[in-house]
């Protein structure tokens, strides 16, 4: 972790610590809930041994990174222009991007939006999903899942913060990046993540107790909130990006997805997937792995194996 080095830039009105390794082509690491730039502390190491500059932002609202008060600063908008000022802070025409969960959908934007910045994607855990005209995504979750669900508690402003400062934040972080359940995750007042808050949590053995520290600090310090409030866009991205119902992505892309992966087990995500709709939402499509016996957090839990995998389709072009 030595040769990790640590800077701060500023890009479109926000300071961003950066975390980044290596010489050689610029690979853009994004994270997603709750989680940081060392979320991607395998791949930084990994990509910079092989010859890539693996560089990994706390985004907005995270860890080290500004986080503005505003929850309506954190639409798709405001981090896809981050993203380009940090590229144009690198002096990168182009660079390749991976990505996970939250930051996978805002490298998706990403794509969408400007794809003369990206020369090709490694998306982890989140396909990009075509924008259902007839109703928000905030309805359609709600709808299939109640109001329990966890994307729907996390509307009001400060309920599930207070919540989580209940529960304890080392208890969340835990929590979090535990959780192995391939189904919609439940946050009902009282109970965690399904059962009751102080049942103890055993680390898997891909997440040291050090790992968790780091995230606890950070969070204690920064809060959730910042974080919280790119679930509390989820609505305003949806108009947002009306002009663009219905466009493809069109990079190269490789999609990579743990088989017990939450995400995965959304209702339709497998068909959308396998059955042709992701390929004519994203022409570029080249290939999508599935590990098995693995849950959301795959570049944690199976870190060798993601690096490979990123290098094995970064190295083509």
């Amino acid at each position: 972790m030595e040769t990790i080095k640590h800077r701060t830039v500023k890009v479109n009105g926000v300071n961003l610590h950066v975390a980044e390794s290596g010489e050689g082509p610029l690979v853009l690491l994004i994270h997603g809930f709750p989680e940081l730039w060392y979320t991607w502390r395998h791949q930084i190491l990994g990509l910079a041994a092989l010859g890539f500059r693996a560089v990994a932002p706390d985004l907005r609202g995270y860890g080290d990174s500004d986080a503005p008060a505003a929850a309506d600063a954190y639409t798709a908008l405001h981090v896809v222009g981050d993203l380009v000022g940090l590229l144009d802070a690198e002096g990168e025409e182009k660079a390749f991007v991976v990505a996970h969960d939250w930051g996978a959908l805002m490298a998706w934007y990403l794509c969408l939006l400007r794809p003369d910045r990206v020369k090709a994607m490694v998306s982890l855990s989140v396909p990009w999903m075509p924008r259902n005209p007839g109703m928000k995504p905030l309805d359609g979750y709600r709808a299939a899942y109640g109001d329990d669900y966890y994307m729907c508690r996390f509307q009001e402003p400060g309920e599930i913060e207070a919540q989580f400062a209940e529960m304890g934040t080392r208890r969340v972080i835990e929590g979090f990046l535990t959780y192995r359940i391939p189904g919609p995750l439940f946050f009902v007042k009282g109970k965690g993540f399904g059962h009751p808050v102080d049942d103890p949590v055993v680390l898997p053995s891909w997440l040291t107790q050090e790992d968790i520290d780091y995230y606890v600090d950070k969070f204690e310090e920064k809060g959730f909130t910042g974080g919280i409030n790119y679930y509390r866009n989820l609505n305003r991205n949806w108009e947002l990006m009306a002009p663009w119902d219905g466009a493809q992505v069109k990079v190269p892309v490789k999609f990579i997805v743990g088989e017990l992966d939450l995400v995965y087990h959304m209702p339709g995500v497998k068909d959308f997937i396998h059955k042709g709709g992701f390929k004519k939402m994203v022409p570029l499509l080249e290939e999508v792995v599935v590990m098995e016996g693995v849950a959301h957090f795959l570049n944690q839990e199976r870190p060798q194996d993601t690096t490979q995998h990123i290098y094995d389709f970064l190295s083509k072009f």
